[in-house]
């Protein structure tokens, strides 16, 4: 099942980059920072705003609910200004609680946390993205375990948002292992596995049920887990094909940290 392409609804996985090294210009994260300005511009401007970010883990779905939640520097051993960032965006309770019941409704028992933050996996890319820091958030968890046809069905809960202008954000990263980044020359473990992300993200030939098997069996991709020893920023991207099983438009495909990243969009 698919749905149809409509002006409210925008669904994008993103690559958050290096904790707080987006917004202090790192060299690194250059054509990523340049992006992240950019790419606004290509989606229907939102009235709200679904973070699926990398960095919160729960035992069930679990949605921010505060009207004005506080950010979590979750991160360490950076410059003084890294914890000075400010992004007051505001929370948005009534559509957390609505969300609640649409995944309630799907079978999938979730929760509400009202005195959760929002973390990097949010402030620093929509610091970049919308810095006027003026659009409702709502940050939604992964679910303990990272069982990628979880999240794929957390997503397709979420398609009962088609019709309205809210932009569901995947916040991760294509490439993640920390312990590679900033090595100089090419990584060819990375760019096969980047090529294979590529085309199981674009590829119009691929059928939906052929396209969630490769993301159900993302362990069987080329150096999946050299690139990923924890797939904590990929599954972000798992939610967000769940909410249309189709096709995503590449809208990324750069440099970051030395590392082949990629970002996808649905409209």
């Amino acid at each position: 099942m698919t749905i149809k392409k409509n002006t409210g609804l925008n669904v994008l996985y993103i690559p958050h980059g290096g904790g707080p090294l987006p917004l202090l210009d790192h060299k690194g994260h250059l054509e990523l920072i340049e992006f992240l300005k950019e790419i606004p511009e290509q989606l229907e401007p939102p009235d709200a705003i679904i973070i699926v970010s990398a960095h919160w883990e729960q035992s069930i779905p679990t949605l921010t609910a505060s009207a004005s939640p506080p950010l979590i520097y979750d991160y360490y051993g950076f410059a003084p200004e890294a914890y000075e960032i400010d992004y007051p965006a505001p929370g948005a309770p009534r559509i957390a609680e609505k969300l609640l019941s649409i995944l309630e409704q799907h079978k999938i028992h979730a929760q509400l946390d009202k005195r959760w933050g929002f973390d990097h996996g949010m402030f620093v890319p929509l610091k970049l993205m919308y810095p006027d820091a003026r659009i409702p958030c709502i940050q939604l968890s992964l679910i303990n375990g990272l069982d990628p046809l979880q999240h794929i069905k957390l997503g397709c809960a979420l398609r009962a948002l088609r019709d309205e202008k809210i932009l569901v954000l995947g916040s991760g990263f294509s490439f993640h292992n920390m312990k590679t980044f900033g090595e100089t020359g090419k990584d060819p473990k990375n760019i096969e596995f980047d090529q294979w992300l590529v085309k199981t993200m674009t590829d119009p030939l691929l059928s939906p049920s052929d396209r969630q098997d490769r993301l159900v069996n993302w362990e069987n991709a080329p150096h999946a887990r050299y690139c990923h020893p924890r797939e904590e920023h990929l599954l972000p991207l798992h939610v967000c094909y769940g909410i249309t099983e189709m096709p995503a438009r590449l809208v990324f495909h750069g440099s970051v940290l030395g590392k082949k990243s990629c970002a996808f969009l649905w409209q």
